[in-house]
């Protein structure tokens, strides 16, 4: 097969032919200019003999003073990439390289595209990391302090027994809440690193739902809430483990956020090549503009972070990890004062597997 020639071949050739013709044209211009002025006869072939040196002379002297007049710019542009490495190097990722800048082409052209979306990419993951680290230390500090305090305040010797339990009582359950912080991020990153061992099984997905709505069954019969099940009966691929903690998870929200008297609503049906879990709650719903954020890692609904109703931010984030990693969605539908759904997408592998043949 005939291979045709590349474009910086061509580009070559064209250079090549337009430096030449200009080199002989600007030596026939002076020779013939200053002979006439010096008004002498001279021969064609002593004409031609001028013409031709005066034309190799400028033909090797024109790229020259081209390659000169780029070079600063190469120059530039050359130094501009080194001065953004080391500011990379240091830790400063607000580097944008200008384009502009030694007009780079082809290769240099994409390698300083590449370099400018590298560095913003490395800036929001800079930023994400603060974001992260400043989340979990305002999450473990304020349970720390608690604890501390209440510490210092047993060694009261003067102390009320009932204020002493009471005290005692508040330390657990702080530092359970330590615990389930330090535990959730574990999980996150070993999930995300994909360390974590994955085990699937076929189960009765129905079953588990049940047993979790009887686990949970003290924290919705202390509030009075009317707990409905409506749960087909379906078989299903995965981490079952994993799975248990999407819907505790799930549920004990629901829970938290349905005030005494509520009603909490789950449901599970098997479709075609999908099988889909409805959470329902009759609870005090989330806001519109909370919405987009609620599977972010610490991002509360309740912006006072009262511990007393409202956990790490992180069990959302876990749900949503988990149910991605079984190649399912997981959404939520919800108004202020309005209840919430949560809504559990995941496929039917099997009845796929049947549809496709």
């Amino acid at each position: 097969m005939k291979k045709h020639p590349s474009w910086h071949l061509i580009v070559g050739i064209l250079a090549f032919l337009i430096a030449l013709i200009a080199s002989v044209s600007l030596a026939h211009f002076f020779v013939t200019t200053i002979l006439d002025k010096l008004g002498r006869p001279v021969s064609d072939y002593t004409r031609m003999i001028i013409t031709s040196l005066l034309g190799s002379f400028l033909f090797c002297l024109i790229p020259l003073a081209i390659g000169q007049a780029i070079r600063p710019r190469q120059i530039d542009y050359i130094n501009s990439l080194i001065e953004a490495f080391r500011r990379i190097a240091k830790g400063d990722f607000s580097v944008s390289i200008d384009l502009a800048k030694g007009r780079p082409d082809g290769q240099f052209a994409e390698l300083t595209e590449s370099i400018n979306q590298m560095t913003s990419e490395l800036g929001e993951m800079e930023k994400t990391r603060q974001e992260f680290v400043s989340n979990v230390s305002h999450e473990i500090q304020s349970p720390l302090t608690s604890i501390g305090g209440f510490a210092r305040a047993l060694q009261d010797d003067n102390l009320d027994p009932q204020e002493r339990l009471q005290y005692l009582q508040i330390i657990e359950a702080e530092s359970r809440r330590v615990s389930k912080i330090s535990d959730n991020l574990l999980k996150l990153t070993m999930l995300e690193s994909e360390r974590h061992p994955f085990e699937r099984k076929s189960y009765r997905l129905d079953r588990q739902l049940t047993n979790l709505i009887l686990v949970c069954e003290p924290q919705w019969m202390a509030k009075g809430i009317q707990m409905e099940a409506e749960l087909e009966k379906v078989t299903f691929t995965a981490d079952e483990d994993l799975m248990s903690q999407v819907w505790t998870n799930l549920l004990q929200n629901s829970i938290k956020f349905t005030p005494e008297g509520g009603k909490i609503t789950v449901r599970l049906r098997k479709k075609t090549a999908e099988i889909e879990c409805q959470i329902c709650d009759s609870g005090i719903g989330i806001k519109e503009e909370d919405l987009p954020h609620i599977f972010e890692r610490f991002y509360k609904v309740d912006k006072s972070r009262n511990p007393t109703n409202s956990g790490s931010g992180l069990g959302l984030s876990l749900v949503k990890k988990i149910i991605e990693l079984h190649k399912g969605t997981v959404k939520v539908q919800s108004g202020d004062n309005r209840g919430t759904q949560f809504i559990v997408i995941l496929p039917d592998e099997a009845d796929a597997h049947l549809h496709k043949v």
